[in-house]
């Protein structure tokens, strides 16, 4: 499934890397499709997918529905705008909410994959979860990361059991 398994961590952004056998394009069709993110989250908070189209373009807005226990509600949903489309090598979304008034406003915060094939049937997957421009006043109340070191390589393995799965 996987020949290496990597993780690092800087002040502002950590990532983790996993190399799977599977090309390139069925890794970012499985990551461009918002119904398999909860199959693949490594936290268990991303619950299912409101707007379930494909992830097509720069600026499409795609909904989850979340739970998290320390959540003031414990459901709760995120609104997420895609910044990078470029398939297959990078996909990547800012994660925020959609206020009463419909304004949707994003706290700083961004996930990105990037896919390096390694030949017809092998594809290098990093994961990066960046909150570099999370201003000080949503830090005072959020602690990033917001979970634990272990989330970004459980991820990166649920992802490379779902596209090994489907390519049987």
């Amino acid at each position: 499934m996987h020949t290496t398994d990597q993780e690092s961590m800087t002040q502002e952004n950590v990532s983790a890397t996993l190399t799977v056998d599977v090309p390139a394009t069925k890794v970012f069709s499985v990551l461009s499709d918002p119904v398999t993110h909860s199959a693949i989250d490594g936290t268990g908070w991303v619950q299912e997918a409101v707007d379930r189209a494909p992830l097509t373009e720069v600026g499409q807005i795609f909904r989850m529905d979340m739970y998290h226990a320390d959540h003031p509600d414990g459901d709760y949903r995120v609104a997420n705008k895609v910044h990078l489309l470029a398939p297959p090598l990078s996909i990547g979304w800012l994660t925020g909410q959609e206020k009463d008034d419909g304004q949707l406003e994003f706290g700083g915060w961004s996930w990105r994959y990037d896919l390096a094939p390694l030949g017809p049937s092998k594809t290098e997957v990093t994961l990066t979860y960046d909150w570099s421009a999370v201003p000080q006043s949503i830090r005072e109340y959020i602690r990033f990361p917001p979970f634990a070191p272990e989330h970004l390589p459980d991820s990166l393995r649920h992802l490379a059991e779902l596209v090994s799965d489907r390519g049987r």
